[in-house]
């Protein structure tokens, strides 16, 4: 069964191919994605790669963690789904400003 790891601390140049190199040197890769900007393209840093079973996720996480990747150490961990990493995973929240004023401290309250 495939095995989904996380890479980060990427070079934002960093592509799909450098990545299926690097970790095709340490087991059989299923699939390479670098997240990139939508509107630039440009690399936001991290990718996701799924390595062909866990013998081979684990040989990636033991060979390739603080890995030096042109001038940038890479963090390599299994990744969590998406559930477990807490938050709200942002997006647009509407209006949820403060109270407009009401209720405030007043100082002549006894």
């Amino acid at each position: 069964m495939a095995k989904r790891l996380f890479v980060g601390g990427l070079p934002y140049s960093t592509t799909n191919e450098q990545l299926q190199e690097l970790f095709g040197q340490v087991g059989a890769i299923e699939s390479v994605n670098v997240i990139t900007d939508r509107y630039t393209g440009q690399g936001k840093g991290f990718a996701f790669v799924e390595m062909a079973n866990e013998a081979d996720a684990k040989a990636a996480i033991e060979k390739l963690n603080g890995h030096n990747l042109e001038g940038r150490t890479i963090v390599v961990n299994e990744a969590r789904p998406q559930e477990d990493r807490g938050g709200s995973g942002g997006g647009f929240r509407g209006r949820q400003g403060g109270g407009g004023g009401h209720g405030g401290f007043n100082r002549n309250r006894r």
